[in-house]
């Protein structure tokens, strides 16, 4: 019961988002979910409160002010308080052209940073305001792509860039509000499965490659592998640290494919 008392947010519903839910709650937190699917968030509330999780969700767009401010008053309304946010809400630019630098279109480029980038920054800002004077953890999902390029698979720069951004606002923001007991960290996530990485786990030489790259996990990691990890950062065990970008990736950024 490491979150026991604690109030804690996701922003996302599935994959990675999901199963931080499920753990923080089964560690005793009380969880409250936003994100754009309604049917997404319904179905993982009731998850939660089937296993005797307290749990509520808000239907919103992360990328819009007013609907970010609408599910923050929410989620205060029904916690009392944020003492963590666990920040998973971003995706895939693919659908908007994301690739070779050379090859995106502005409009490309721009909807990739949007997705990855607004979420994060209005999440954070809403929480950070509402901890300061008691402090919190803020959790943000980064990728391991920001930092170990795979060229041949995932030539996907305009989302490599919205990460490295994530990884330089993680810093930035530990950086300014340590003084007010607010810690901020961001995980790296290799290879999992989620239904974000559906194409490529659809691919068999992207599967043979995660074999090889994650060799701690023999392929694709899991969501919860993910989860644990943010467990740990929004809980009191990691009380000193602040501003760091822990990879959790099986081996890829260590590994030869």
């Amino acid at each position: 019961m490491r979150l026991a008392g604690k109030s804690i947010v996701v922003t996302g519903a599935t994959g990675i988002a999901a199963a931080g839910a499920h753990q923080a709650a089964r560690e005793g937190a009380a969880v409250f979910v936003i994100s754009l699917g309604e049917g997404e968030c319904r179905d993982l509330v009731a998850a939660i409160e089937a296993e005797g999780g307290t749990a509520a969700y808000h239907v919103a767009d992360l990328t819009m002010d007013t609907d970010t401010d609408n599910a923050f008053d929410a989620a205060v309304d029904f916690l009392g308080g944020i003492d963590g946010l666990f920040a998973v809400v971003g995706g895939s630019g693919r659908g908007f052209g994301d690739g070779p630098a050379h090859e995106i279109s502005l409009e490309g480029w721009r909807k990739t940073l949007e997705l990855n980038t607004i979420p994060m920054f209005l999440a954070a800002g809403r929480a950070i305001g509402h901890m300061r004077g008691k402090g919190g953890s803020v959790v943000i999902v980064s990728s391991v792509l920001a930092d170990s390029p795979s060229p041949g698979y995932f030539a996907t720069h305009a989302y490599a860039a919205a990460k490295g951004a994530a990884n330089s606002f993680v810093k930035a923001l530990a950086a300014y509000y340590a003084g007010d007991g607010i810690r901020v960290n961001a995980i790296a996530p290799g290879l999992v499965r989620t239904p974000m990485s559906e194409r490529a786990a659809a691919d068999p030489q992207i599967v043979d490659y995660s074999t090889r790259k994650q060799r701690l996990a023999g392929g694709f990691l899991e969501p919860d592998d993910i989860a644990g990890t943010a467990v740990f950062l929004l809980s009191d065990e990691s009380s000193r640290m602040t501003g760091q970008i822990v990879a959790v990736d099986g081996g890829w950024g260590v590994t030869e494919a």
